[in-house]
């Protein structure tokens, strides 16, 4: 497979699970999803693990899983303040994903 089919992979992959794209939708509206934290701010740092494992439901090992593979999609990216991380969107990176694989798959339409 190639680097673009892997990429697709991982991007379909990263958006399998209902949990990281739950997680997506709060990331992509920060602010409106979270209370405002004393380390890191909501929209330039991203939002704390802990505040995603409180609100999402799940054991913290859990949620750290399903950041990877989200943070492996390239669909967040993750930031490290004090002994915290904070995780992001990547809005960038979605619009190309999403671009890969809407060419992915006109390939064959006429």
């Amino acid at each position: 497979m190639d680097e673009l089919g892997t990429s697709i992979v991982r991007f379909t992959r990263a958006l399998s699970s209902d949990k990281r794209l739950t997680i997506l939708q709060w990331l992509s509206e920060p602010t409106e999803h979270f209370a405002p934290q004393r380390d890191g701010d909501l929209v330039d740092d991203g939002v704390c693990l802990g505040a995603i494992v409180r609100k999402i439901g799940l054991k913290q090992p859990s949620v750290t899983g399903h950041m990877k593979v989200l943070v492996a999609a390239k669909l967040v990216s993750s930031k490290n303040i004090k002994n915290w991380v904070f995780y992001k969107l990547e809005e960038d990176s979605i619009r190309l994903a999403l671009g890969q694989l809407e060419k992915a798959l006109r390939v064959h339409s006429k």
